[in-house]
């Protein structure tokens, strides 16, 4: 898994939201725009639910993660999700654009309203 150095993001990770300024010093580029099979889900706490795998596309964007960064970044990472109601884990996916990155799906919980674009930024 180690070989795993992209993260597509999909919500409050992406620029110009909240927890863009978390993510933002662990990034190698400027990221590009993506897409991953699976539903996104509003939960009525400011942040969005990815069910990965599922009929459905979810729209976000995938980044290269500065490698001499890449385990520190995965754990901030790591503790910021699952510091929040909905049991989020780390998942590998497969983007649209044949990339195999890591993302956080919503493990349960929370009542969710799906997003019918399957885009958090146009919701």
């Amino acid at each position: 898994m180690s070989e795993i150095s992209h993260l597509f993001v999909y919500g409050t990770l992406q620029p110009g939201d909240a927890r863009w300024p978390i993510l933002a010093p662990y990034v190698a580029d400027s990221g590009v725009a993506d897409r991953v099979a699976g539903r996104v889900h509003d939960t009525g706490c400011g942040y969005p639910a990815a069910i990965f795998g599922t009929d459905g596309t979810i729209v976000g964007r995938t980044y290269q993660l500065r490698e001499e960064l890449l385990d520190k970044a995965l754990a901030v990472l790591d503790e910021e999700e699952s510091s929040v109601p909905g049991g989020y884990t780390r998942v590998i996916v497969t983007t649209s654009a044949g990339t195999h990155a890591w993302a956080y799906e919503y493990g349960g919980g929370l009542e969710l309203r799906e997003i019918e674009s399957g885009d958090w930024l146009r919701r």
